[in-house]
């Protein structure tokens, strides 16, 4: 059988579509894992990148831990956070969050670090604060950087979500791991398709709230 038919097949079969192992099941769990590892990337890496982006200072600390941090293989780190913490969500996350906080991180800095001085210097030289400069002059021109980060830093974490189903989670992850142990090619194949089109799902989704949250101005540029 080629890829196709293990495809056709998986899918056509009404028992992976029902209960606590069907794919809308698993589907939600792994954008669950998804969500939760990006919004705590975010919340890690959005505030230092806002700010060093701002200041100008830090810029080389924050290359340094980026590089090492992807340097770190998201697998071993999940055998080493299991033997620290034990099993559960958490072994999970810590991998996931690892993986994600550097796209966010560099790429917000040097989203602000990129801005036109003149309008800040314009907003400077009219009393604005510095609060003020970063979120109403910096922060809406360096938008489409800031959301192509967190889109990257996403998408690395809907591939990478698989890993959970290493720890006994669930996920679409569950089905690779599944498959593979029962020598079910059909359902390995199916769970690596399922993750593709989460992966494209997520794409889209960070293209529509581009659309809906940037300036047209600051598009067309």
């Amino acid at each position: 059988m080629n890829v196709l038919s293990f495809v056709q097949a998986f899918f056509s079969d009404s028992a992976h579509w029902h209960g606590y192992d069907g794919i809308l099941s698993r589907f939600l769990e792994h954008v669950r894992y998804t969500l939760l590892a990006l919004a705590v990337a975010a919340a890690i890496g959005l505030p230092v990148g806002l700010l060093t982006g701002h200041t100008g200072r830090g810029g080389n600390a924050i290359a340094v831990v980026a590089n090492a941090a992807r340097a770190l293989p998201s697998f071993g780190l999940l055998v080493l956070s299991v033997l620290l913490v034990g099993f559960g969500l958490l072994p999970v996350m810590i991998p996931l969050v690892v993986l994600a906080v550097p796209p966010i991180l560099v790429t917000t800095y040097e989203a602000v670090r990129t801005v036109d001085p003149a309008p800040v210097d314009a907003a400077r030289g009219m009393g604005m604060p510095e609060s003020g400069v970063l979120f109403r002059v910096e922060v809406p021109v360096a938008l489409p950087l800031i959301l192509s980060g967190l889109r990257s830093a996403a998408v690395q974490i809907v591939s990478t979500a698989t890993i959970a189903a290493y720890v006994s989670l669930g996920g679409l992850g569950r089905y690779v791991i599944d498959g593979l142990y029962q020598r079910n090619y059909e359902k390995v194949v199916g769970g690596a398709t399922l993750v593709a089109v989460l992966a494209l799902i997520t794409l889209a989704l960070f293209r529509a709230v581009e659309r809906f949250t940037v300036s047209p101005g600051v598009r067309r540029r």
